[in-house]
């Protein structure tokens, strides 16, 4: 574990990853955009990390489901372990140069890999890559995200396609938490020996999929 980014270690053993996020008192009365925050948590429920979303009201107000964004992810300690930092781009498949890309560093300044949309007409699909910008996996989601009362799976495969190792979950948590908080509860599962750079990477790429599908949606309601 010397050889691990610090704070990491705690994803070292972790095969699931929980994210839930914090109601704001403020958006769930009044419906007003606020910055997102997010705890990361073991499969015990115990807290990992504690995530904070920093960004402008214009960005909040006017983008936002495509805002812009920094992550600061912190440790029980209060020590910055992973960055994730979203510029603003487009989402649409009719603008495919110009489609999302997410990068994350741990220790913040040090590229720990990055989440890019692959265009398809049909499936949301992502590529993660490496600190050198070489693929490692695929993330592939069904073609109709609204779940109806049920989970919905964001599936991580192997660079063929082919192979499904893991999977990206966004919890459907029951109509009255969704109708008036509109909270995000996902899990990650990854095989446990994944490179843990990785495994952070995982964890921006759920930020980057709860942004563009789930943000507006009221939970799949």
């Amino acid at each position: 574990t010397h050889n691990l980014p610090p704070g990491l270690e705690y994803l070292n053993q972790l095969d699931q990853i929980i994210i839930h996020q914090q109601v704001e008192l403020l958006e769930a009365i009044l419906g007003t955009e606020t910055s997102s925050k997010y705890e990361i948590k073991n499969p015990l429920g115990q807290r990992v990390y504690f995530a904070v979303e920093e960004n402008g009201c214009f960005d909040r107000k006017l983008c936002s489901p495509l805002r812009a964004f920094t992550i600061r992810i912190a440790d029980n300690a209060g020590r910055e372990v992973i960055r994730v930092i979203r510029p603003l781009r487009c989402s649409s498949c009719w603008f495919p140069c110009f489609l999302q890309e997410l990068e994350v560093q741990s220790p913040p300044g040090t590229i720990a890999g990055y989440v890019v949309q692959n265009w398809d007409p049909f499936l949301p699909k992502f590529t993660i890559q490496n600190q050198s910008k070489e693929d490692v996996l695929k993330i592939i989601g069904p073609c109709a995200t609204c779940g109806c009362f049920d989970d919905v799976d964001f599936e991580v495969k192997a660079l063929n396609e082919m192979t499904t190792i893991g999977k990206i979950s966004k919890y459907w948590s029951g109509f009255v938490n969704n109708v008036f908080t509109n909270t995000a509860n996902f899990g990650i599962q990854v095989p446990v020996d994944l490179d843990v750079r990785i495994k952070a990477v995982m964890i921006g790429a759920c930020f980057l999929i709860d942004l563009m599908f789930f943000e507006n949606s009221l939970d799949g309601l």
